[in-house]
């Protein structure tokens, strides 16, 4: 059964999720205080479309994420999971939360009824002896907690976690054997196993590694495995040729079978501890639970953990589905970036060194393209205490390379994606009273990956921005150094760097260089400094390769200026035309052309593609141009069209916590458009009353009086009961505490929140 809903209701609530009436939704304010809003999140939204989530257990940015795989390739099987699918290959306890390339699924593990062959050439999955089919009517997940049907061997499979820990429970048909797979060596996507070992240390214990390589070249995971009942004999298998007479293999593809004694019950428990440094620190990760097995405990104390994590921000509203698209938003807003550390703060490195972390955590999965924008905003008030350690974390990155890192993974540097994004992440943090790290050690991080030659920026030096006859990409590129090098500046003016502040601000202003007053968009220019790239096709996609756009088009990009959007409003001969131009983003019709069309371009209103991250600011734009009205109306529109509660319910990949960070600044009425400036575009709340836990006790509330479907456009404001009549509110005055106030009304009121000229 899936979580909470029938499916049915669910598909039919989430086509209307703001038109369900008060009678039918209603419940009293007692039972609303006394709800569980875990209760709410489905974590099967988005493992349907283009969401690439999973749906397995962990806790916030827990170090495991335990997982169902479906053993198939495919962009959309990225999480190793998709709804459409119904076979599964086992379990494995690490993931990808929506990203959009496949990596990981590293220790599986597959409970089976029955003796199999394991020596067989495996091609694909239907090659696999232990696969099963399984039922979504028989499937459940909650924050935590994730459990199947195995119907090939009537098994009921449950798993939950700690930061560290899997913790599994299979409970057998009564007389049916037990059994269980270890299989390292089946790989689907980008990875690949390169060397693993199997060790069957004793009765109750199984260690080993595996090694890989894919979208991380050097991936190293070591693993311990303690078992509720004794192992009466195993098989054990290198490269699919099965081996006698040891208790160890290794080589490229291991694997095992192991047969336990079947005991007084029909239940085998698991605990799985895994480590990127060693066995033995695998171990001591699992130490806290070396005694007997607490499937229940861990899976109460996991969902208590989840529960006061998600209560950092309670709303009000009459329609559940809200609650559940909102709630399963603010769920996966913290399941990455991911603790990558041993609890004695060892890690290791891409170089292979081992380092010790002091006095912090270090995180991996940091997808920095994405999650700049509204990941990391949202976390300085869901997690501060964690800011500053993945800030630490990007340092011990930056001390063997000398450059802040772009995508890492597993500590791996992947250098996917464009821009240099952490530089937001820590210039934000900094300005906005985060402690905890080295700031001078962090500007001459900032400083040096900005000044270096890789990645573009030797062309941009030389010519105040990148020719598209020198990289590929080019305007992204440009538009997101300009981006970066305001961000540094800010830095080093609030540090007194005069010198570097006018030097970085400068280098700011690259994208006047690409705006093309004739078409209103951002092109790529030749190095001539004269010459536009023709042919031109606003609605052109190429996907990375001979491209001007990352994974989009003109349309989409020509707007990722957020650092100077009055700037880019003069470019465009003031704000009338900005406005026009702006709406024809919204109206166009929604072609894309070209021979490689880059599939993130998803959930298109016109040409904008919220589906993808270039666009999430751009419908807060319109407050800069004094037309606050139209970012109320077309941010409700994509609250509206671009989210649901189906499996399908995210309109492009999750991108570990950015689509569902958007939705949960946009529905509470606030979004950072410019991350690192301290300042939050106003939109369109959608909620009666919301309120965020603050550090020291505080709280800040936001109401919307007479809010519904229709009335989405803001009539005036107060600020602690003072008039509020501009379309931002900043982040000082958030953290002081206080209520934000709102009277919604159907139609537009065009003088609040507009300048007076």
């Amino acid at each position: 059964m899936k979580n909470f809903y029938p499916l049915i209701l669910l598909i039919i609530v989430s086509m209307i999720p703001f038109s369900c009436s008060k009678k039918d939704t209603q419940s009293d304010s007692k039972s609303i205080k006394q709800a569980s809003v875990s209760a709410f999140v489905d974590p099967f939204i988005g493992t349907g479309g283009h969401g690439h989530t999973y749906p397995g257990a962990t806790v916030p940015f827990g170090m495991v994420q335990v997982s169902p795989d479906n053993g198939i390739s495919g962009w959309d099987w990225c999480s190793g999971y998709h709804y459409s699918d119904d076979i599964t290959i086992g379990l494995s306890h690490l993931h990808l939360s929506g990203t959009g390339i496949g990596d990981l699924y590293d220790i599986r593990v597959m409970p089976i009824s029955k003796k199999v062959n394991l020596s067989t050439t495996v091609q694909s999955r239907d090659d696999i002896p232990y696969r099963s089919r399984y039922n979504h009517e028989q499937e459940t997940a909650t924050p935590g907690y994730y459990s199947m049907f195995l119907e090939d061997h009537a098994i009921h499979a449950e798993v939950t976690a700690t930061l560290r820990t899997a913790f599994h429970r299979y409970t057998f048909k009564e007389g049916d054997d037990q059994s269980m797979i270890i299989d390292l060596g089946y790989t689907v996507n980008w990875d690949e196993t390169t060397e693993s070992k199997i060790d069957v240390e004793d009765k109750f214990t199984v260690s080993g590694y595996r090694y890989s390589k894919g979208w991380a070249k050097n991936q190293k995971v070591f693993f311990v495995m303690k078992f509720s009942k004794s192992i009466n004999a195993h098989d054990l298998y290198v490269d699919h040729k099965k081996v006698s007479k040891t208790n160890i293999v290794e080589g490229k593809e291991t694997a095992t079978q192991l047969f336990f004694n079947e005991g007084s019950n029909e239940q085998l428990e698991v605990k799985v501890g895994i480590s990127s440094v060693s066995i033995q620190n695998a171990k001591q990760n699992i130490k806290e639970y070396q005694g007997s097995f607490q499937f229940d405990t861990v899976k109460k104390n996991t969902e208590a953990i989840w529960e006061k994590a998600l209560s950092k921000i309670r709303i009000e509203t009459p329609v559940d589905s809200l609650k559940t698209i909102f709630y399963t938003a603010l769920y996966h807003s913290q399941v990455a970036p991911v603790v990558y550390s041993d609890t004695n703060g060892d890690f290791r490195k891409e170089n292979d060194s081992i380092v010790t972390a002091k006095d912090y955590s270090v995180y991996s999965t940091l997808s920095l393209w994405d999650t700049f924008r509204a990941e990391h905003p949202l976390l300085l008030f869901l997690a501060p205490d964690k800011v500053s350690d993945i800030i630490n974390s990007m340092l011990a990155y930056y001390e063997d390379t000398k450059i802040l890192p772009v995508w890492t993974l597993y500590a791996n540097e992947t250098n996917t994606m464009t821009g240099y994004h952490s530089v937001s992440v820590i210039t934000e943090a900094f300005l906005k009273g985060i402690k905890g790290f080295d700031i001078e050690k962090a500007y001459q991080a900032m400083k040096e990956t900005m000044k270096q030659d890789d990645r573009g920026l030797k062309a941009y030096k030389k010519y105040g921005y990148i020719p598209f006859d020198t990289v590929d990409e080019s305007v992204t590129i440009t538009l997101e150094y300009a981006y970066n090098d305001w961000c540094v500046a800010q830095v080093a003016k609030a540090l007194g760097k005069e010198e570097d502040y006018q030097y970085f601000i400068e280098r700011s202003k690259a994208y006047t260089h690409l705006f093309d007053p004739e078409t209103g968009f951002m092109r790529g220019k030749s190095s001539n400094g004269i010459d536009w790239k023709e042919p031109f096709d606003p609605k052109f996609s190429a996907h990375r390769v001979k491209a001007e756009y990352t994974e989009g088009n003109a349309w989409q990009h020509s707007w990722f200026v957020p650092h100077d959007v009055e700037q880019l409003i003069t470019l465009h001969g003031g704000e009338h035309n900005f406005i026009t131009k702006l709406e024809q983003l919204f109206t166009e019709d929604s072609e894309i052309t070209g021979d490689n069309i880059s599939a993130d371009i998803s959930g298109l209103i016109g040409q904008y593609a919220h589906g993808n991250e270039p666009s999430h600011h751009i419908a807060y734009m319109f407050n800069k141009a004094n037309a606050p009205w139209k970012t109320q109306y077309w941010v409700n529109t994509i609250l509206k069209t671009q989210y649901n509660t189906t499996p399908n319910g995210l309109s492009g990949n999750e991108d570990c916590g950015q689509m569902s960070a958007w939705y949960v600044f946009s529905a509470l009425g606030i979004y950072p458009m410019n991350p690192a400036s301290g300042i939050y575009e106003i939109g369109s709340p959608i909620f009666e009353k919301s309120t965020i836990q603050l550090s020291e006790g505080k709280t800040f509330t936001i109401k919307a009086d007479n809010v519904s479907d229709k009335n989405i456009y803001i009539q005036s404001a107060s600020l602690n009961g003072k008039q509020l009549n501009r379309s931002h509110i900043t982040h000082q005055e958030i953290i002081q505490g206080g209520t934000l106030h709102f009277v919604m009304s159907e139609s537009p009121n065009k003088t609040w929140g507009v300048k007076k000229l």
